[in-house]
């Protein structure tokens, strides 16, 4: 049987090794190639051994009840590991095939084995691998998870890490054998746009983010959740994600609770803004009734006196003169004071009102300032005129100062549902880091008395330089 014509083939070329060694004296009968190269030894230095000499870790006692119970009949192959020593003290993992060949007139056992190097360091790397895995899964605050949409449109989860029941209050196994159960956590307003958020991720191929609310049955509780995840399709069809779902109660709470401080802070503004306004006319009305009566009176009286003056006291009435020039100045003084507080022009309405403080704004900056409006008048709440119309003074006064500019443009329009200021003016514009300089208060005073109303306010670069200050305000 040794000399059958096929036994050569099969022993030299062959990728494994294989020994023959004698079932009595276990020495080695024949040793392919493979071997005597794994191994380093020649065939005469191999003929001379057992496997007891090539093998580190192999038990005599082991290898003696294996080989009895293949002698026996009791099994027809058995299979053991061993480390393999290479002639220069070097080792390698093995994983060896026995079977008994009872040849006549000595039987023999033939053994294969094969290099399981590779093997044992794959298993070790993916050993370590899952160990990271898991690591990083027990420590990511929410649920990992792998999600799978079908081609048929049914949805599966291959994988839910140990999050699920907490985040979820659904544990993971129930969950996986019934993955719809998931949608039906979906509050129904929130469903489809889950749905549309999954399908565009599907088509597109794209990262999927959504946001949205799950009743937790158990807690009778709301929460809000994320899931992120990256979509890859797979060969057979359909697509698999894999990503994260993270509870974002809290920060949604606190973002509610932010938009509702805004809210309350915006309408005190504009409360306190109202309060200004008014006690600005109340100034402005008592300076103008009060002050200016009393010095239109002390003007007449004066003049009264002036009449009454003897020819000879000349200084006297010159003295009464300054007086009575001066009289004048405080009325000026008066006049302007209160049209300050509460322009007067407003009661002839805001076009007539914007298109007066352009003229005075070209009469005192000696910038030319040009007003168009394509309506006589616009019917805005008396709230609404006076914050447009403080907007705009605080807009001319912020080109005055820091523009540069040699012209402006001003145009006041109006529509079904809102009135449209623009200001423009071709100086060197507004950069994007002065608009947000914690002593901008010219800008974020004109922007809260846009909110304020419901309105808007934007500051943009000018197409040929400059800058474009846009208010829109809806009518009331």
């Amino acid at each position: 049987m040794m000399h059958a014509e096929w036994l050569p083939v099969l022993m030299q070329g062959s990728f494994s090794e294989i020994y023959v060694f004698d079932c009595d004296t276990l020495r080695f009968v024949e040793v392919n190639r493979a071997a005597r190269e794994n191994l380093e030894y020649t065939e005469d230095e191999l003929a001379a051994m057992t496997p007891f000499g090539i093998a580190q870790n192999l038990s005599a006692e082991v290898l003696d009840r294996t080989l009895q119970s293949l002698r026996s009949g009791e099994v027809e192959q058995a299979t053991l590991n061993a480390v393999h020593v290479r002639k220069n003290g070097s080792t390698y993992p093995i994983e060896l095939r026995l079977f008994h060949c009872p040849a006549r007139p000595a039987s023999f056992y033939i053994a294969i084995a094969n290099d399981v190097s590779a093997r044992d360091e794959s298993a070790k790397a993916l050993k370590a691998s899952e160990a990271r895995f898991r690591a990083i899964v027990s420590n990511t605050p929410g649920l990992v998870y792998q999600f799978l949409l079908r081609p048929d449109g049914s949805v599966a989860f291959p994988y839910l890490s140990e999050g699920c029941h907490a985040l979820l209050g659904v544990t993971a196994e129930r969950l996986q054998a019934k993955a719809s159960l998931f949608l039906d956590l979906i509050l129904p307003e929130d469903r489809q746009s889950y749905l549309d958020s999954m399908a565009a991720s599907a088509s597109e191929l794209k990262g999927w983010n959504w946001e949205g609310r799950i009743w937790i049955e158990k807690w009778k509780d709301i929460k809000w959740i994320n899931l992120r995840s990256t979509p890859r399709a797979l060969p057979e069809g359909g697509v698999q994600w894999e990503g994260i779902m993270t509870n974002i109660t809290q920060s949604k709470l606190e973002e509610e609770e932010i938009k509702r401080s805004r809210a309350q802070l915006a309408e005190l503004s504009a409360h306190v803004e109202i309060v200004k306004e008014q006690e600005r006319t109340r100034i402005a009305r008592e300076i103008h009734d009060d002050l200016g009566g009393n010095l239109t009176a002390i003007k007449m009286a004066l003049s009264l006196v002036v009449r009454r003056l003897p020819p000879d006291q000349s200084q006297l009435a010159d003295k009464a003169r300054y007086v009575d020039s001066l009289v004048d100045r405080t009325i000026e003084a008066v006049h302007r004071i209160s049209m300050d507080l509460r322009p007067s022009i407003l009661d002839f309405g805001i076009v007539a009102a914007i298109e007066w403080q352009a003229r005075e704004f070209e009469r005192q900056a000696g910038i030319p300032c040009e007003f168009s409006s394509d309506s006589e008048d616009i019917s805005l709440h008396p709230d609404q005129a006076i914050a447009l119309f403080r907007i705009f003074q605080e807009a001319l006064t912020n080109i005055s100062k820091h523009a540069g500019a040699s012209r402006v443009v001003v145009r006041l329009n109006c529509s079904s549902d809102e009135a449209m200021l623009e200001i423009a003016d071709n100086g060197r514009g507004i950069a994007p880091a002065d608009r947000m300089k914690p002593k901008s208060y010219g800008i974020r005073g004109m922007v809260e008395r846009a909110s304020a109303l419901g309105g808007e306010l934007t500051v943009s670069q000018a197409p040929e330089g400059g800058s474009v200050v846009a208010i829109r305000i809806p009518l009331s």
